[in-house]
């Protein structure tokens, strides 16, 4: 691990391995926040949107990381996945029925994995139009026929706006992609987002976000062990972020009842505990010994029996013991995932570094960027 955070430190241009802070209370005290955001280019406080600003427009699609990054997001959040011919697109699910037509325009291959598509099927698909159905407050004309991006799509939207955020990379289900990891380092090279042509892109201008301009501008995040060793050897001078999760492929949980027939999968995933502190430790341990400069636990949000909100309510893997030892090790704490001010308040006082947030608008506020016109954003880009 020490290794391993040297050669990303000498990267940034410092010399020397940092003095991690980082109190894990025993009094109840809430643990205070890590220090390594002040030493390296990962902005403190970070704003990660997920999949976009995916509240307000539908995930992972155009005009959903086009308001997100002229909101003025630190980073634009993506699930990375590859087609059958080998290219790279930005798609969350192993699937494509919950947030495209997919069972119309190939009925025969309704639960076919993405991985079995070329580009150009992907490309007949509407990414937008369950949206509006799903969210009518929120629907727009605009939406219906929006396509699936690719990694090279998402990569523009990032570079060619006044703001010039970065990119928070997910490798998604990467045992379905073989040698993914390398495919990913290959193309960021040829886009100058890794090696010698990173340092030559022009930076953003005035008071614009600059993340994107520095050596900070990747971050990449995987649930899999075997993912977070495969780019630790593959790209070792970027940060790596180790995702959590409680029960089957992940942290070990405690025993507790199955789920109530009456009982909300969020309601549910909230009384899960992990099975011991010592449970926990070990994928610390494993993120640490990896060179992962930071852990994405997941959330509880305080509201999640709304239609929205319970998608994204999970297992507290944040309680204030968590983030202490996290911290202890050195480690970035960025959470997912979080939309409402009563829980950026709530985790903020436990420490927690950045949030991974479909309501970029209500964080940045939190934060205490003015307030921004989102409807006028999007129909400047015509949606």
């Amino acid at each position: 691990m020490i290794k391993a955070k040297r050669h990303w430190l000498r990267i940034c241009g410092l010399s020397l391995m940092l003095p991690f802070a980082a109190a894990q209370a025993d009094d109840g005290a809430s643990p205070q926040g890590s220090t390594l955001c002040t030493k390296i280019p990962i902005p403190c406080d970070a704003v990660i949107a997920h999949r976009g600003a995916s509240y307000q427009a539908p995930e992972s699609t155009r005009p959903a990381y086009l308001l997100a990054r002229d909101l003025g997001v630190d980073y634009l959040e993506l699930d990375l996945q590859r087609t059958s011919d080998g290219v790279l697109v930005a798609v969350h699910d192993n699937t494509l029925g919950r947030n495209t037509d997919v069972a119309e325009v190939f009925p025969d291959r309704a639960d076919a994995p993405v991985s079995s598509f070329t580009l150009d099927e992907l490309k007949q698909l509407d990414a937008g139009s369950w949206f509006n159905a799903s969210y009518p407050e929120r629907a727009r004309d605009s939406y219906s026929g929006l396509e699936i991006l690719t990694l090279d799509e998402v990569i523009d939207i990032a570079e060619n706006g006044d703001n010039h955020p970065g990119l928070y990379i997910e490798t998604k289900v990467p045992e379905q992609f073989p040698e993914i990891e390398q495919d990913l380092r290959e193309k960021l090279e040829a886009r100058g987002w890794l090696g010698d042509a990173a340092e030559t892109r022009p930076a953003a201008e005035g008071g614009a976000v600059k993340v994107g301009d520095g050596p900070g501008r990747l971050v990449m995040q995987t649930f899999s062990r075997a993912s977070l060793e495969a780019l630790e050897q593959t790209m070792p001078e970027v940060p790596r972020v180790l995702l959590l999760w409680l029960g089957e492929g992940g942290i070990e949980a405690a025993p507790s009842e199955p789920q109530g027939e009456d009982e909300s999968k969020a309601d549910y995933y909230a009384r899960q505990q992990v099975a011991s502190p010592e449970a926990f430790r070990s994928w610390l341990d494993f993120a640490r010994d990896h060179g992962a400069l930071g852990i994405g636990p997941s959330a509880v949000q305080t509201e999640h029996d709304g239609p929205f909100s319970s998608q994204f309510s999970y297992m507290e893997l944040a309680e204030p013991w968590m983030i202490g030892m996290a911290h202890d090790d050195g480690m970035l704490v960025h959470l997912y995932t979080v939309d409402e001010p009563a829980d950026f308040e709530r985790y903020r006082q436990r420490g927690v570094d950045g949030f991974f947030t479909n309501r970029a608008e209500q964080l940045l506020r939190f934060y205490g960027h003015p307030a921004q016109d989102q409807e006028a954003i999007l129909e400047r880009h015509g949606y």
